[in-house]
């Protein structure tokens, strides 16, 4: 779905390439199946971020998503933490990856957001909308994180949430995320970061930040659901790590 892909790359680092596909963006975005308010939001995003200052923006995203953990876009941090699981838990997402065909080109951990996005956007409707109810709840507490920071990096997240027909409660979910504390100041990165992040696979040391998937061809497409073993969503919606859910 065009509009997944759209988001995958909204989520991305911001660059010159980005700002320049501002009206090719807009043009995916308008036939999306989102409700006329959250396709409107998305769009005045587009408007906003692409006619406005690169470097301002690009302050902004690292202030947002490589800050403290409570908005990290990798997947597992708000599954497992930095406990073992996790490097386990990659691997197996890997392995669904490359059993759909496709090759991960790109010095990223497989749970990066927008890796997980441009991976749905080649399987297919149905299986994009299951992929997506996957994480739902992840998707969930990072919008509301966002809503409380004013950010409309959450109309994104809304979005996909959306997309995933996923039932959730986003009062509910702004109630359990009420008491936390924000984790972006330089003293809560100083305690946060004492323990060295998780690193994966061969290419982890790099600094490259760009997304990127080698689609499949036809005949490598797999058009059954691609299962991807995640918590609980009861479980894993609350706020139990610090860098996430």
């Amino acid at each position: 779905m065009d509009v997944v892909r759209v988001i995958s790359l909204l989520l991305d680092y911001p660059t010159d390439e980005l700002v320049a596909a501002k009206e090719d963006l807009k043009a995916l975005v308008k036939p999306a199946p989102l409700s006329e308010t959250t396709r409107g939001e998305m769009l005045q995003f587009i408007e906003k971020r692409c006619s406005g200052d690169l470097m301002e923006w690009q302050q902004d995203y690292d202030s947002l998503f490589e800050r403290g953990r409570a908005l990290s876009l990798l997947l597992f941090e708000h599954v497992h933490g930095e406990s073992r699981d996790r490097g386990q838990a990659m691997v197996d997402l890997m392995a669904e990856y490359r059993a759909a065909g496709l090759d991960i080109g790109v010095r990223e951990l497989p749970d990066y957001i927008p890796l997980y996005l441009e991976f749905l956007s080649t399987q297919g409707n149905e299986n994009l909308q299951i992929g997506l109810a996957d994480v739902a709840h992840i998707l969930a507490v990072l919008c509301a994180r966002l809503e409380r920071r004013d950010s409309n990096y959450a109309v994104l997240f809304k979005g996909l949430i959306e997309l995933s027909t996923a039932e959730i409660d986003m009062a509910a979910v702004h109630e359990q995320i009420k008491s936390e504390k924000r984790d972006d100041s330089k003293e809560a990165m100083d305690k946060v970061w004492e323990e060295e992040m998780v690193t994966f696979g061969p290419d982890s040391s790099g600094d490259g930040c760009s997304s990127g998937v080698s689609k499949p061809t036809p005949e490598q497409s797999r058009q059954d659901h691609v299962p991807i073993n995640w918590a609980n969503a009861s479980d894993a919606s609350k706020p139990t790590a610090t860098r996430g859910v």
